[in-house]
């Protein structure tokens, strides 16, 4: 029962914050909002887990929407959770254990910025773009928005995180 209070208060927590960092910061753009939210899976994930990770990466998309940031496309919004849980699976399997190595982590950081970046290009992009009924300026959009700034922020997220996360574990004992 004790696990279960701290899995629901650690998600629920990271969930707060990163709907809040959205709210804060969506008019600054997609690149600062982006960062943050990368920034917030990437924590999540290093420090509270994988479940954690991945109901904060499924459930922000769809706050986001709500708050009306971010493309204002119902379809779209799993999509985008799609590639959050990319983001958190590949750098919790690759780098979610106490005492990886440096190299480890900067791979798993790599690697899991890279694939969620081509997780979303090939999903909005290549998939949706085809799929839905948008017109060419929407398309234009849409393939500019996921495409290189979802490498870019994943990577700022991903990178401040790092730096982050070992105080963090610390502060937390874990």
């Amino acid at each position: 029962m004790k696990k279960q209070i701290l899995w629901i208060t650690e998600t629920a927590v990271m969930l707060a914050l990163l709907v809040t960092l959205q709210a804060l910061t969506k008019a600054a753009g997609q690149y600062v909002t982006g960062s943050c939210v990368n920034l917030i899976l990437a924590v999540t994930a290093l420090t509270a887990g994988l479940g954690s990770g991945a109901a904060v990466a499924a459930l922000s998309p769809f706050f986001a929407f709500l708050l009306g940031i971010g493309p204002q496309l119902l379809p779209i919004v799993p999509a985008i959770a799609l590639g959050n849980l990319a983001y958190v699976v590949l750098l919790w399997a690759l780098a979610g254990k106490k005492n990886c190595s440096i190299g480890r982590v900067v791979s798993a950081w790599l690697g899991a910025a890279a694939g969620k970046a081509a997780a979303l290009y090939l999903l909005v992009v290549q998939l949706l773009c085809r799929l839905l009924p948008l017109q060419p300026q929407q398309i234009e959009m849409f393939t500019a928005m996921f495409s290189l700034p979802q490498l870019l922020t994943a990577l700022a997220g991903g990178g401040i995180a790092l730096l982050i996360v070992p105080v963090v574990r610390r502060a937390l004992g874990k």
